[in-house]
C-alpha cells in the first residue's frame, strides 16, 4: 500500500522581479500527507499513539516516496525564490577569498598548513621542510577524493613520528562512519586502506608502525580500542579495552608532551583517563585515577607531573597536580564562584589556560620557571577567543584565534618572554567589508524566573535599534556547549537587508559557568525554553522587532529549543528554522538501539523512570503537537544523519502538518546524501544556507 497521498496542483507558479524587490508568488499547491499508521507505544500505563512511527523504516520503498514527495514540494513553494537564492549564494561566495592558506604550524621537522583554490570546495593538506620558504609537498588533497564522492569529510590527520607516513580517517556518507587510510608521503603509496567502522580518532606509538584506533558499536559508540601494526588485516589486530557501560564512550590522544597515548573514557558526567608510553606500544595501560559517577577529571602531561582539570568538590572545575607515581594532590588554581576553567595548553616552559569569566573568555599565561601570571588583553568588550594549534612543546611562543561578530577571525602570536602579540593573519573578507559599519552589543534580559540572560547583537550601524526591525533569533542551549560571538561573513547576507542578528546564551549551555549549563538540564530543561521564549519577547518588548519580524533558528539539539518553543509560544515568531532537530524525544530516549541514546540519559533523563517520563513528555516537541496556528516552518534534515535521524524532524513533520490550523508554510527539506551537519563542500553549504535565508527573506517580505 502507498503510505503517501501526494498531489501537486500548481494554479499558478510565477515570479515578479523588480531589482531586489520581490512580490509573494500567488500559488496553490497540495503538501504531501503521510499516512496514518497507528503504534501503540505506551509506557508506564500512560497511551500513546504514535501514527508515523512507519518513518523509521529506513531505506523502504514508501519512507523514501514520502521523503522525496517533501523534497519535491519544498523546491515546488520555494520555486520563486530562485533568484533570491542565486543572490544570496553569489554574495556569500563572493565574500570568501578562495584562493586561501592558513598559518603554518611547527610540528616535529615541518611546517604544517592548509591551503585552498578557486572552484574547488576542499582543503588541501600540505607540509614544508624546515620553514616556509621550503618546497611544498602535498600530504593529501581532499578535492581528489571528492571526484569519488558527494560528500566527505576529514576526521584525524595524524603524521607519524619518523614525519614519512600519513594516517587519516575519512567518512564519504555523512553517517560518521570512518574508514582508514595510511600513505606513504613522499611516494603518494596508499599503505593501507583496509579499516572500517571507525569513530575517527587514531594516534601512532612511537615505533611508526603501531597505530591505535576506536571502533563503534551498533549504536554508534566509541566502545572499543583497538591496536594495529602496519600491513596486518583488520581481523588480525588486538583489542586492547572494551568498555561495556554505555554511558561511556573511548576517547584517544596523545599528550602535547609526546610521552604519552591516552584514553578518555568519558559519560556526561564521569570521566577515566588511562595513559600508555608510546616508546612501548605492547605495554601496559596505567589507570591515572578510577571513575567516580559525576566526577569529571581532564589530565596534561608536564615533566614528573600529571595536572588535572577537575570539577572534584569545584563546580567550575580546579587544577590539581601530582607526581607521575601519583600522592598528594596539589591545588595549583582553586575553584572560583564566578570564573571557570574551561581548557589547558602545556609547553616546555609554560602553561596557557582559558576561563570563562561572565561570559567572555580569557587566556592567562603561566610561567614554570618563575611561576608569574600574565593575562592577554583583547581589543573589543564583545568577543571570542580559542586555542589554535600549539603542538610545538618547545615553543617561544603561544597561538590562539580571536574573533567577534564584527572582527573576522584573526591567528595571533604572544611571545611567552616579552608578551609581544603579533598578528600572524586576518581572515580576509573581499567586497569590501568594514567593521566599522557594524554595531555589536550585549543585552541582558530578564527571565521567567528573575535570572538576567545575555543577548549578543550584530546589527548595521545607522538603524534605529527600536524601530521593529527584522530580526533573525539563534540559540543552543544544551551539553554545556557554549556557541561565543564569532564572526560570519554569511549573516552579513541578513544584516545588510536591515535584519538584527541575535544569538541568546541560554541556560544548558555554559556562558555564565557551569551552574547555567546544570540549571538547563534533566528535570530543569525547560529552563533552556523559557530562556528563549523571554529573549524573543524582550526584543519585542523593547521596539528591537515584534512577533510578525522575528524569525528563529536552532540545530540539532537547538532544533529542539525551536520546536518546544514552536508549542510554548507559537506566536513568539512568523519564521521558525529547526535544523537536524531532536523532536521526537520519548521515543528515542526509550530505543537503546538508537545511537547515543543511553550515553544521553545523563543530559536528558531516562524515560523508563516515570518522573523523568512525565518530565520529557511536557516538552518533547513531537508529544506536543496540537491542534492551533504554528509559524512559517522550514524543517531540514540529513538522511544519513546518526545523531538526529531522519524520521524525527519527517515524524513531526507529518503530524504538524495534519494538525496545524494555519495557512502557514510547512516545509520539510532532507539531504539524501548528508548527515548532521548539512553538505560537506565549502559551496554546497553555502546553497543549503542560501536557502533557508530566503526562506526568512521571504516569509519576512524583505526586500
Amino acid at each position: 500500500m502507498n503510505k503517501i497521498e501526494l498531489g501537486l496542483s500548481i494554479f499558478l507558479l510565477g515570479t515578479i522581479i523588480a531589482g531586489m524587490k520581490m512580490t509573494p508568488t500567488v500559488q496553490k499547491l497540495t503538501p504531501p500527507q503521510a499516512q496514518k499508521n497507528p503504534k501503540d507505544v505506551s509506557v508506564h500505563h500512560d497511551t500513546r499513539i504514535d501514527d508515523y512511527y512507519w518513518l523509521k523504516e529506513r531505506d523502504t520503498q514508501p519512507v523514501l516516496d514520502y521523503l522525496m514527495a517533501e523534497n519535491d514540494y519544498t523546491f515546488a513553494k520555494m520555486k520563486h525564490t530562485e533568484l533570491l537564492q542565486k543572490t544570496l549564494y553569489n554574495e556569500m561566495r563572493g565574500r570568501i577569498k578562495e584562493d586561501d592558506t592558513t598559518v603554518p604550524y611547527k610540528f616535529g621537522n615541518y611546517m604544517y598548513y592548509t591551503r585552498t583554490e578557486d572552484d574547488l570546495q576542499y582543503d588541501i593538506y600540505c607540509r614544508k621542510l624546515g620553514n616556509s620558504s621550503g618546497d611544498e609537498e602535498i600530504t593529501f588533497n581532499m578535492n581528489e577524493m571528492a571526484k569519488k564522492h558527494d560528500y566527505i569529510d576529514l576526521s584525524a590527520y595524524k603524521v607519524s613520528p619518523n614525519e614519512k607516513l600519513l594516517a587519516i580517517t575519512i567518512d564519504t556518507s555523512g553517517a560518521e562512519l570512518y574508514k582508514l587510510i595510511i600513505k606513504d608521503i613522499k611516494t603518494g603509496e596508499i599503505l593501507d586502506d583496509n579499516l572500517s567502522n571507525l569513530d575517527g580518532s587514531l594516534e601512532w606509538a612511537n615505533d611508526n608502525k603501531t597505530l591505535f584506533y576506536t571502533v563503534l558499536d551498533k549504536a554508534h559508540r566509541s566502545f572499543q580500542l583497538w591496536r594495529h601494526e602496519l600491513g596486518n588485516e583488520q581481523s588480525d589486530d588486538v583489542l586492547v579495552l572494551q568498555e561495556d557501560d554505555d554511558r561511556f564512550s573511548i576517547g584517544l590522544h596523545r599528550t602535547k608532551s609526546g610521552k604519552f597515548l591516552k584514553i578518555d573514557l568519558e559519560s556526561q558526567i564521569t570521566t577515566e583517563v588511562y595513559l600508555l608510553d608510546r616508546n612501548d606500544p605492547f605495554g601496559e595501560w596505567e589507570l591515572v585515577q578510577p571513575r567516580e559517577q559525576g566526577v569529571e577529571y581532564y589530565v596534561y602531561h608536564h615533566g614528573n607531573y600529571l595536572y588535572q582539570i577537575t570539577n572534584k568538590d569545584a563546580i567550575n572545575f580546579k587544577m590539581i597536580r601530582t607526581t607521575l607515581k601519583g600522592g598528594k594532590k596539589d591545588e595549583i588554581i582553586p575553584n572560583r564562584d564566578k570564573t571557570t576553567l574551561d581548557d589547558v595548553s602545556m609547553f616546555k616552559n609554560h602553561m596557557a589556560v582559558l576561563e570563562r569569566i561572565d561570559g567572555n573568555l580569557e587566556i592567562r599565561l603561566f610561567n614554570f620557571e618563575d611561576e608569574s601570571w600574565y593575562n592577554i588583553e583583547m581589543n573589543e568588550d564583545i568577543y571570542s577567543v580559542t586555542f589554535e594549534e600549539n603542538y610545538d612543546w618547545n615553543s617561544d611562543f603561544f597561538r590562539f584565534g580571536y574573533g567577534s561578530f564584527k572582527t573576522p577571525y584573526c591567528v595571533y602570536d604572544i611571545d611567552f618572554k616579552t608578551h609581544q602579540k603579533t598578528l600572524r593573519k586576518k581572515e580576509e573578507i573581499l567586497g569590501g567589508y568594514e567593521s566599522e559599519n557594524y554595531v555589536s552589543e550585549r543585552l541582558w534580559a530578564p527571565t521567567h524566573d528573575g535570572k538576567k540572560l545575555a543577548i549578543t547583537l550584530l546589527y548595521k550601524k545607522g538603524i534605529d535599534l527600536k524601530g521593529n526591525n527584522p530580526c533573525f533569533l539563534w540559540g543552543y542551549g544544551s551539553y554545556g556547549a557554549t556557541y561565543d560571538p564569532w564572526f560570519s561573513s554569511n549573516i552579513l547576507s541578513l544584516v545588510d537587508r536591515g535584519m538584527v542578528y541575535a544569538r541568546a546564551h541560554i541556560r544548558g549551555s555554559s556562558f555564565m559557568g557551569r551552574k547555567w549549563y546544570l540549571d538547563g538540564k534533566l528535570k530543569q530543561k525547560k529552563n533552556t525554553f523559557e530562556d528563549f521564549i523571554s529573549a524573543g519577547r524582550y526584543l519585542a518588548n523593547e521596539g528591537i522587532t515584534s512577533s510578525g519580524k522575528l524569525a528563529i533558528y536552532g540545530g540539532s539539539a537547538g532544533g529542539l529549543l525551536i520546536g518546544a518553543v514552536m508549542n510554548m509560544s507559537p506566536g513568539l515568531c512568523e519564521v521558525a528554522i529547526p535544523s537536524a532537530p531532536f523532536v521526537d524525544v520519548i521515543n528515542t530516549m526509550l530505543d537503546e538501539s538508537i545511537p547515543l541514546t543511553v550515553s544521553e540519559f545523563e543530559e536528558w533523563g531516562n524515560p523508563k523512570e516515570k518522573d523523568y517520563y512525565d518530565y520529557m513528555k511536557s516538552y518533547s516537541p513531537y508529544d506536543n503537537v496540537e491542534a492551533k496556528a504554528y509559524p512559517h516552518t522550514l524543517v531540514l534534515a540529513g538522511y544519513n544523519d546518526p545523531r538526529v535521524p531522519y524520521w524525527e524532524p519527517a515524524k513531526w513533520t507529518a503530524k504538524l502538518r495534519n494538525l496545524k490550523k494555519d495557512e502557514n508554510d510547512l516545509l520539510l527539506k532532507t539531504i539524501m546524501g548528508a548527515g548532521h551537519f548539512s553538505s560537506s563542500g565549502r559551496f554546497d553549504y553555502l546553497k543549503d544556507v542560501a536557502f533557508y535565508y530566503a526562506f526568512i527573506l521571504d516569509k519576512l517580505e524583505i526586500n
